[in-house]
């Protein structure tokens, strides 16, 4: 057997300590059961199998690791960061755009009217507990000003952090709530009316598209009502529930 030279080695190291960044570790693990399959020196695709106490772990790695962020000037503005909340070991992660004023006052995402419309499609619509069975986060941490769109470079210096969350967390199910998601997620412009209910892939997860519940209540039509409920119980399939 061809024992690999010295640069291969360092080459195979320098990829998993990136594949651990990306995955979250701000330092390197050396609990025994921390991965289930081991990573040889010829495999740069190690692969990764976590216990239910490690994802919870990892996710509130990257909430330190984001520290009280400065990275971009929504902080200037901000109360507080809107990281996310629910169980981090949920199948079912929602994403949304960014925090609006409620959210900023309570660092918690979804509470204002949008997000006891969230619950209510959540709880009452798919029957499930949102906090026990999901997992609820926006793609900037801050609130834009005027509850604006995210600007490109703000987008940027949050992306990677909600990178880390999905992989910490590893839900089965991604649903992205509204167009500046949609768009945010799959890097190009979205017609959420048009491209609801479709599914897609973002980082390796299933991603589904959907309305925004502050649309829904802009909108409370008998049709956009309807068309959410048909999204969630595409989602609810895709969880076997």
């Amino acid at each position: 057997m061809q024992i690999p030279d010295r640069n291969s080695l360092l080459r195979e190291l320098k990829n998993h300590l990136f594949f651990l960044k990306d995955a979250g570790y701000s330092e390197i693990p050396c609990e025994s059961d921390l991965f289930t399959e081991s990573v040889s020196p010829l495999n740069s695709s190690p692969v990764k199998s976590m216990t239910d106490n490690k994802k919870a772990n990892s996710l509130i790695e990257v909430r330190e690791e984001l520290g009280d962020c400065t990275r971009c000037k929504l902080s200037q503005g901000r109360k507080n960061i809107v990281f996310g909340s629910g169980n981090p070991k949920a199948d079912l992660v929602f994403v949304g755009e960014g925090p609006g004023a409620d959210e900023d006052e309570q660092g918690l995402p979804f509470v204002g009217r949008a997000g006891k419309k969230l619950t209510e499609i959540i709880e009452k619509g798919m029957l499930l507990d949102r906090e026990k069975d999901t997992y609820i986060c926006n793609i900037v941490k801050c609130r834009p000003p005027g509850n604006r769109d995210p600007e490109k470079e703000e987008i940027a210096a949050c992306n990677p952090f909600l990178i880390q969350q999905l992989k910490a967390i590893q839900p089965r199910v991604v649903v992205a709530l509204g167009k500046p998601a949609a768009s945010t997620l799959l890097g190009r412009n979205v017609p959420i009316t048009k491209e609801r209910g479709t599914w897609h892939d973002y980082e390796g997860f299933k991603l589904m598209l959907t309305l925004h519940p502050a649309y829904l209540l802009r909108a409370y039509t008998i049709e956009n009502r309807k068309a959410v409920q048909s999204d969630m119980k595409k989602v609810l399939k895709e969880l076997g529930r």
